[in-house]
């Protein structure tokens, strides 16, 4: 299998935002991934690492549990190097990703949440029960499996310092498993500590708070639904020394930025890159920037997988398409 497909996502200068918010603004379009999404760095790296291991043999199930993308990667994967998956996703999966999950071939499971492995209805405790009741099988655990974020130290981190030239000041990107933000914020950082990570969530995830006390929450806050990012338990692979700040949005914000963001582009965004573009809007209005900053924005992955959840609006306009 040829692996160089795998990363060296392009970085382009945003006219839009370094006009609106007068500064340097880069976008890193992880969806330029084979499946479009930043998600299939760290579903080769804990593939491979397993094969390596020797910890899966042909034919076996490859078991996930995922809002989508890495359910994706993971079932792309399979496919390809002669394996079967089995993805376990929330309710709230959009459509367009279990569409893709079907056509590699993906038995998907349907969960009622993703709070964890302490919650029998959830992804995480259905997908590790599966594993552990099927002999010819492997959870990946994306949560949990510091493949996770290497993937993003070895390769996106490197790669955004190397497309800045090192001149990088800031850094945004959504926590979901936090594998992205933790293994890019760890290379970053000891290039130059002084780079700002930004990391981004919904009103009502805990990471927020447990980055702020070292403590878990234990009132259950309802979580605004922003598909692919938030989370009600700490992922083990959560480094929160690679994180300076985790700024939380609302999703109504996050839709009306997703709104704006195409009327002035014509791009659409992932749910968790409209996220971001919300937590800029905030960081901005609370923070002093200026043309010396350079802002990178990580986007996960494209907007064409949220048509019926975050562009439907636009949809039943058919303006999306025009």
């Amino acid at each position: 299998m040829n692996t160089s497909i795998f990363g060296n996502t392009p970085l382009h200068r945003c006219d839009y935002l370094s006009s609106k918010y007068q500064c340097q603004i880069s976008i890193k379009k992880e969806y330029f991934n084979p499946n479009q999404t930043a998600k299939d760095r760290a579903a080769w790296y804990m593939v491979k690492d397993a094969i390596a291991k020797k910890l899966i043999k042909p034919d076996d199930i490859l078991v996930e549990a995922s809002s989508g993308n890495t359910g994706i990667g993971i079932a792309y994967l399979a496919k390809q190097l002669g394996y079967r998956s089995c993805i376990f996703v929330t309710q709230n999966c959009s459509k367009e990703k279990l569409r893709s999950l079907e056509n590699l071939g993906a038995k998907i499971v349907h969960c009622d949440n993703s709070n964890g492995l302490l919650d029998k209805n959830s992804t995480q405790y259905r997908a590790w029960s599966f594993a552990q009741m099927n002999r010819n099988s492997y959870y990946t655990d994306q949560y949990n499996n510091p493949e996770n974020s290497r993937a993003h130290y070895e390769t996106t981190g490197p790669e955004i310092w190397q497309q800045t030239s090192g001149k990088i000041t800031h850094f945004f990107a959504g926590l979901g498993t936090t594998g992205t933000v933790s293994g890019i914020g760890k290379y970053l950082k000891e290039k130059d500590n002084g780079i700002k990570v930004l990391g981004i969530e919904p009103k009502g995830s805990i990471l927020a708070p447990y980055k702020a006390t070292g403590k878990v929450p234990t009132s259950d806050t309802v979580m605004e639904k922003i598909e692919g990012i938030g989370r009600k338990f700490v992922p083990g692979i959560f480094d929160t020394m690679a994180v300076d700040q985790i700024l939380q949005v609302e999703r109504s914000p996050t839709v009306q930025t997703a709104l704006a963001y195409y009327q002035h582009t014509g791009m659409l965004t992932g749910f968790s890159s409209a996220a971001i573009l919300a937590g800029l809007e905030d960081y901005c209005r609370n923070n002093t920037v200026d043309m010396r900053d350079h802002i990178v924005l990580l986007f996960a992955d494209y907007g064409d997988r949220y048509l019926h959840s975050l562009y439907h609006s636009l949809t039943t306009k058919n303006s999306v398409y025009d």
